[in-house]
């Protein structure tokens, strides 16, 4: 049995490269369909979900590489004529859809991957070679382009798949002519004919069309990095020129971070007063922008926005040790619970700069109750403020 292909048979390699891609296509798509249509209500449903989101990722990770050697090795090679050389357009139309189909082997799991790299979110992909991608950045656009890329070239794939098998079940039922043999055991058939020109260009030409389709949608993402508004305080207002509110989760062993889009605060402060320092932030819980599971997060499970769509922190403000202390309750999910936040200050004559951090235990607030299981979603929540103040 030969390893390589003749004119007339396919060899060992490309017949099992093409039953391992005939084989990964058909579990990983079908698995990332009921993936996305599984509930995640509880910490043992989204552990289950984000499972099989993992294994469909990794499937297409895999497909991706068979498809690169795949693509390799047909080039490589010499392709074995057709079994029936004079039927000249239906010749035309097989080349046309193996080059269409090649291209979906790459295309299809690339844009997925990207999607993945460029997310905010759960369900790693199950491999030690990291989550990213080189040159793709952590991006709502990026990541919408890609996930609307994956979804239509996934349909693409599906069609040239179906012409693929009804045009290998033509040949078996209607022509009895060993095609379909030639690919499961290596039996030699065809006849020789000419190339089928302009199959190729005419494959790139549906997938132009395809990633114009993708690129012709208006994409539109909120800004990643927001800045705060200052409602200045009487007396001794601060005025925030610009500022972020972030936050870091770990979901399923992978921390996701995002921010908040819209807050403001009014701040009362003077350096040398020992007494009257104060600071309250209000926080709208819609603007959480979270990757992936940013509906997730603001939804009902969690915090709830809905219901309780603001945070508000009020604290006083003291010196502590080398920094400063803000230490006051939280009014989160409709519990109020103490609260104090550490944090540096520099000061350069009317401007200052601050920086903080903290960390909340989302079971202090009644957020998540549904999912115990710290592994599903951890309970720690980070919370890092940084932001730069002029004197109004």
């Amino acid at each position: 049995m030969s390893a390589r292909n003749t004119p007339y048979s396919y060899g060992s390699v490309a017949r099992s490269l093409h039953w391992l891609t005939a084989g990964l296509i058909l579990v990983s798509w079908p698995l990332g369909q009921w993936a996305q249509s599984l509930p995640y209500d509880s910490g043992e449903a989204l552990a289950f979900k984000a499972q099989m989101f993992s294994i469909h990722k990794t499937l297409g990770i895999a497909a991706f590489f068979v498809g690169l050697v795949r693509i390799g090795w047909a080039i490589s090679q010499v392709h074995p004529v057709p079994a029936h050389a004079g039927r000249r357009a239906e010749v035309w139309l097989a080349a046309l859809v193996h080059w269409a189909l090649y291209a979906a082997l790459v295309l299809v799991p690339l844009s997925g991957w990207v999607h993945h790299a460029a997310t905010e979110g759960f369900a790693p992909i199950l491999w030690p070679f990291g989550q990213g991608l080189p040159l793709v950045p952590k991006s709502e656009t990026v990541a919408m382009v890609s996930g609307l890329g994956h979804a239509i070239f996934t349909k693409v794939l599906l069609v040239t798949v179906a012409l693929h098998v009804a045009g290998a079940l033509k040949h078996l039922v209607l022509d009895r002519d060993g095609t379909l043999m030639r690919m499961l055991t290596g039996r030699a058939a065809g006849e020789a004919a000419p190339p089928a020109r302009g199959a190729a260009l005419a494959g790139l030409a549906v997938w132009a069309i395809a990633i114009g389709a993708v690129l012709g949608v208006p994409q539109s993402a909120p800004a990643i990095e927001p800045t705060a508004q200052i409602t200045p305080a009487p007396a001794s207002g601060w005025a925030v020129q610009e500022g972020t509110l972030g936050i870091a989760v770990r979901q399923m062993g992978a921390t996701v971070q995002g921010s908040f889009a819209n807050w403001s605060a009014a701040i009362t402060f003077d350096p040398k007063a020992e007494t009257g320092n104060r600071v309250e932030v209000t926080v709208d819980l819609a603007s959480l922008k979270l990757g992936s599971v940013s509906a997730q997060a603001t939804g009902p499970d969690f915090l709830n926005a809905a219901a309780h769509p603001q945070a508000r922190f009020t604290a006083d403000i003291r010196p502590e040790g080398d920094g400063w202390l803000a230490e006051g309750t939280l009014d989160l999910a409709g519990a109020t619970v103490p609260i104090s936040l550490p944090f540096t200050l520099t000061l350069d004559g009317d401007t200052a700069g601050m920086q903080g951090a903290l960390t909340l235990d989302r079971r202090d607030f009644g957020i998540g109750a549904k999912y115990p299981d710290e592994k599903a979603v951890g309970f720690t929540v980070d919370i890092a403020v940084a932001l730069r103040a002029v004197r109004s």
